[in-house]
Order: C-alpha cells, then sequence, then structure tokens
C-alpha cells in the first residue's frame, strides 16, 4: 500500500488585515483534516500596522518563504488567499508548483483600500460571536482608516498590476469564493478570474449573502465543506 501524501495548505491574508480575516476557515480544516497548515503575517500587517516602509516585494518575499519552508515538510501544497492574498496567491502559482489555489474575494479588480479598512472596523465592533474576532480591538481599525499610508496603497495596486496580465498561464485547478455582497472587491471580479485563468479545472462558490470578509459570512459553514471536498479531490 503506498503510503499517504502529506498536505499542507498555506493561508495568505489581505491587505491591512492578519491571520485573523481567515482564522474561521483555518480552524475549520484543523478540525476536518490532518493537513499542515501555515498562516504568516505578510510585514507591516497585524493587529499594529506599520506600513509606512514595507514593499510588495517584501509581502511576495515572505509568502515565498513560507510557502518553500511548508513545500519542503509535505508532499503537495494548496495555496488560500483572500483579498490581496488570493493575488499573491496567484503569483505564488506563476512561479512555483502549487497543487492548488482557493482565491477567497480574491481583489482581482480595482478596489478601494480604505473602504476596505473600514469594512474590518464594522467587522470588529459586531458582538462577539464564535465565529466573530473580539471587538476590542476595532480602535485599531479606527486608527487604520485615517492612518494607512498612500505609500502601501501604490504596492498593493502594484501587485494588481504585477499578476493581472499572466492570469491565462496559471494551470493550477482552482476554487473561486466570492460573495454576492461583497461592497469591496465587485461580483464581476470573480467572473474575470474564472473567464481569464488558464486552468482547466475551475470551481466557482457564490456566498448569496457573504460580504468581502468571507470566512465570516453567515453560510460560511456551506462553503467550508465545498472547499473541502475541493482540496480532497484527487
Amino acid at each position: 500500500m503506498s503510503q499517504k501524501m502529506k498536505t499542507g495548505v498555506l493561508f495568505i491574508h489581505g491587505f491591512t488585515g492578519g491571520p485573523f480575516e481567515v482564522r474561521p476557515l483555518v480552524n475549520f480544516l484543523k478540525r476536518e483534516s490532518d493537513w499542515q497548515i501555515a498562516l504568516p503575517t505578510l510585514p507591516g500587517h497585524g493587529l499594529t500596522l506599520n506600513l509606512g516602509n514595507v514593499s510588495a516585494d517584501s509581502w511576495l518575499m515572505e509568502a515565498e518563504l513560507a510557502f518553500k519552508k511548508l513545500q519542503k515538510e509535505v508532499d503537495r501544497v494548496i495555496v488560500v488567499g483572500f483579498s490581496m492574498g488570493g493575488l499573491i496567491a496567484m503569483y505564488l502559482a506563476l512561479r512555483y508548483k502549487v497543487d492548488k489555489l482557493v482565491l477567497l474575494s480574491a481583489a482581482a479588480k480595482y478596489i478601494s483600500p480604505r473602504i476596505l479598512i473600514k469594512d474590518l472596523g464594522i467587522l470588529l465592533i459586531r458582538p462577539i460571536t464564535k465565529k466573530y474576532p473580539p471587538n476590542t480591538f476595532y480602535h485599531l481599525y479606527d486608527y487604520k482608516l485615517t492612518n494607512t499610508p498612500l505609500w502601501a496603497i501604490v504596492q498593493f495596486l502594484s501587485i494588481v498590476r504585477m499578476v493581472e496580465p499572466y492570469y491565462g498561464l496559471i494551470k493550477t485547478p482552482v476554487c473561486i469564493v466570492q460573495g454576492g455582497n461583497d461592497g469591496i472587491v465587485p461580483f464581476a471580479s470573480a467572473e474575470h478570474l474564472l473567464k481569464k485563468l488558464g486552468s482547466e479545472k475551475k470551481e466557482f462558490i457564490k456566498s448569496p449573502f457573504g460580504k468581502h470578509h468571507i470566512c465570516y459570512s453567515d453560510d460560511c459553514d456551506n462553503w467550508f465543506n465545498e472547499v473541502l471536498r475541493f482540496i480532497r479531490d484527487e
């Protein structure tokens, strides 16, 4: 009997965000599988921001380092990218052997980063439930709304421009998850990716009531299971 292949899943969070953005899906996969999870924090990100002197290159490098480390420890690597992290996930798929891609609210179309920061603030002042992060951090996002430097926004947009011309070269099997009520990334962004990516195997999951922070959508348990199936399928 052949030895079971070991799976690793690399998560990449979004612009001005942090690992908490994808934590519900991380926790779900930990409960439902024995996969090895990697969840890096991009330079300058996290619960306190320091984006004044970081570059797009530093974000890409951090993701690459996490990918290479995980790749050495497992037989296959799945990359899950949220928002800007979806763009970085596609960048990795262009450069390395990524077995599968999961793109959550991927920022393939132009978005307003300042609206994104405001959306984060709304997310964090909601009542605490098992699905939501602690509301004690909301003041940090009020700070982010007015203090994210223009430099960082330019760096974010440079990643958008860097990856977009090469969508057709991405052949990795891909699962795209998009919320129907996403006020940050237009629904057309997911449809654009579905059309432009060169992958033969493409799956599209619509979360009818999901907003940008899709891992906190009311129907997340439904599509979490779909993502689990997608990753497991040979």
